[in-house]
């Protein structure tokens, strides 16, 4: 009888203890860019490792959408890391943080697999002709929700310029999407609609980059513009891009100027390198544990595992203050 007693008591013990211990654990609400899904995937374990009393949680998406989520309805967050450092003082200095991080780069390639349409031939010098050969399907992210997305259009009037053939604007976006376009002397303005929509089969647009992964990687697509960092983690072959296309090279920064989108919300959006950033909510519910995040991604390990992930950490982290 006072063994079952015994027994009975340490269950109930335990059973009770089990949600006390979970509810005890400070939960962090952290947003990020997709094609940071991979590195802060582990950056995530090895920091609960190290304070086993936080419980990181994170949700994926396109950094402007991101954004959003916390100006325009308002989520509960107390970090956010976009693929794009310059959102956080456009979108967010004043109200809801007072600086950002700068703390990884990349470049923008151009992923297919071996069943793509023309992929022995594809090269630098010929991509942006057989992107638009009848039958070739290819894709970009949503240039409003996405970084990626704006990249890809900047990037094509890069190209425009480099290749010295206004066609390609003409024939990769003009005939597939509803984005408007137009050069003033040496400079290439677009315009992005709130509703976005193609025109036809040939493009296929996501709300981010890593979501065309199973359309080129299941035959539907043969093309998707990519960071190479992605490319990398997930084994894709692809083509590497011209420095003064690609948003790849700091040395080219003044050239990446000459393309500039203005998206949906009136934001303008200047051609320049790719650089990620990272900040600490001003409204967290958890900023001491925040910070130690935010801290955590620009550190030592947070850069060792971007490195492992095939993403050029920035290290020491630059800091922009509001």
């Amino acid at each position: 009888m006072w063994k079952k007693l015994f027994y009975l008591v340490l269950f109930l013990g335990l059973f009770l203890s089990a949600p006390l211990y979970a509810k005890d654990k400070v939960v962090l609400k952290v947003f990020h860019a997709g094609s940071l899904s991979v590195p802060f995937s582990k950056i995530e374990k090895a920091f609960e490792k190290k304070y086993p009393y936080i419980d990181v949680r994170r949700e994926v998406s396109g950094s402007v959408k991101a954004i959003r989520k916390i100006t325009d309805i308002h989520k509960s967050c107390d970090v956010i890391a976009v693929a794009d450092y310059s959102l956080i003082p456009k979108m967010l200095f004043g109200k809801y943080t007072d600086h950002v991080k700068l703390f990884a780069r990349n470049e923008l390639v151009l992923c297919y697999t071996k069943g793509s349409r023309y992929a022995k031939y594809i090269n630098q010098n010929n991509w942006y002709k057989i992107l638009s050969k009848k039958g070739v399907k290819w894709g970009f992210s949503n240039p409003n929700d996405d970084p990626c997305g704006y990249r890809t259009i900047i990037a094509l009037g890069l190209a425009s310029i480099y290749y010295k053939d206004q066609d390609i604007i003409n024939d990769l976006l003009k005939k597939n999407i509803n984005i408007d376009f137009k050069q003033i002397k040496n400079t290439i303005y677009f315009y992005t609609p709130r509703d976005i929509h193609t025109k036809g089969r040939k493009l296929f647009i996501r709300h981010k980059s890593v979501e065309l992964l199973g359309l080129l990687e299941g035959g539907a697509i043969d093309y998707a513009f990519e960071y190479k960092s992605v490319a990398l983690q997930h084994g894709l072959n692809y083509l590497s891009l011209p420095r003064e296309i690609n948003l790849g090279d700091m040395q080219c920064t003044n050239l990446y100027k000459r393309a500039k989108i203005t998206l949906y919300n009136k934001k303008v959006i200047t051609g320049k390198p790719i650089v990620y950033g990272i900040t600490v909510l001003k409204n967290s519910h958890h900023i001491k544990e925040a910070k130690l995040f935010e801290d955590f991604v620009t550190g030592n390990v947070g850069k060792e595992i971007l490195s492992k992930c095939k993403q050029i950490p920035i290290f020491p982290a630059k800091i922009i203050k509001d």
